[in-house]
């Protein structure tokens, strides 16, 4: 033989997973063409049985594991739960103790359903487990706000109820278009369904308010006010979202429209609300034209400076290319 087995032996590996040279190819092969320990050898590696048993064996462990944890989670849950139910059932006896019916028994069947869904849920729950503890603790709040409200014989259930899920959009509605599995049925739309949900909201809670304080003209008023006010944060998601420019432009443009809306918004405003208002009265403060045409210079600058530093930057590209 040509070569010696050492050689090949520290070759095979290489001419198994075939990323050796074409010579140590061909050297390999008339080797293998002599050499039947060689070639045992190379059979050898070409076995994955052993491989396969490795993995195998791992996924049975791993299976195993996630099994035991998952018993031990639904155990946990479930102690949990029969902790939770010992107040529920000690003001059931007290209520009825006392013959005056179910009266308190309800609004501490409803506090309960917090814990729960803040504790049981993420133990009990295998995916999503934020997507679907934030859904439940949402419920079980308007639940326990339901009953408080029904037991109080109030009207203020809508407004606290808008004005809850106001707060919980606004804190939470990011993390949750951003995970599972919101995340995979918005796509790219999350910035637009996160502000969309906080509008909506805080437009629901705004009607709710002027509605349970019975006053049709506040609210028409109020919405009079705050329309334009949503339409200018929509204008400027946009901008920042949608607006093919550098981040000089975007903040320019910005500048600019907040600059226009201050003064022309103002007037604008004024005028909607005097009309909207029954004695047509009201009083507003309008910004300098100086001030306007200050913010709407330095708006100018940097959009003039961005098209220019992207005109620069693309002019370089060009000249290496």
């Amino acid at each position: 033989m040509k070569y010696d087995c050492d050689l090949i032996t520290d070759l095979l590996p290489l001419y198994k997973d075939d990323v050796c040279s074409a010579s140590s190819k061909m050297i390999v092969e008339e080797h293998l063409a002599e050499c039947d320990d060689c070639k045992k050898l190379l059979g050898a590696l070409n076995d994955n049985t052993i491989d396969e048993t490795f993995k195998k064996e791992k996924e049975d462990v791993i299976h195993s594991q996630a099994k035991f944890f998952k018993r031990k989670s639904v155990k946990a849950g479930s102690i949990i739960s029969l902790i939770l139910a010992v107040p529920i059932l000690i003001c059931f006896i007290v209520d009825i103790a006392n013959g005056g019916g179910l009266s308190w028994f309800f609004i501490v069947l409803a506090a309960m359903l917090i814990p729960a869904s803040l504790i049981v849920v993420p133990l009990m729950t295998k995916e999503n487990r934020f997507f679907k503890t934030f859904m439940s603790f949402t419920a079980s709040l308007i639940v326990l706000l339901a009953v408080c409200c029904l037991y109080s014989h109030g009207n203020w259930f809508f407004v606290a109820t808008t004005s809850v899920l106001f707060g919980l959009t606004v804190v939470f509605s990011p993390f949750i278009c951003f995970g599972r599995p919101v995340k995979d049925i918005l796509g790219n739309k999350k910035g637009l369904a996160i502000i969309g949900a906080d509008s909506l909201t805080f437009l629901l809670l705004i009607t709710c308010v002027e509605l349970t304080n019975n006053d049709p003209e506040s609210l028409k008023t109020m919405l009079t006010i705050l329309l334009p006010n949503l339409a200018i944060v929509w204008l400027i998601f946009a901008i920042f979202r949608y607006l093919p420019a550098n981040t000089l432009v975007k903040i320019g443009s910005t500048m600019s429209v907040l600059g226009l809306y201050t003064w022309f918004g103002t007037l604008v405003t004024a005028r909607m609300t005097s009309a909207a208002n029954s004695n047509g009265v009201i009083s507003y403060y309008l910004p300098s034209v100086s001030l306007l045409i200050v913010i709407l210079a330095i708006g100018a600058m940097l959009i003039a400076g961005g098209i220019i530093f992207a005109l620069v930057k693309g002019g370089k590209k060009n000249e290496k290319a």
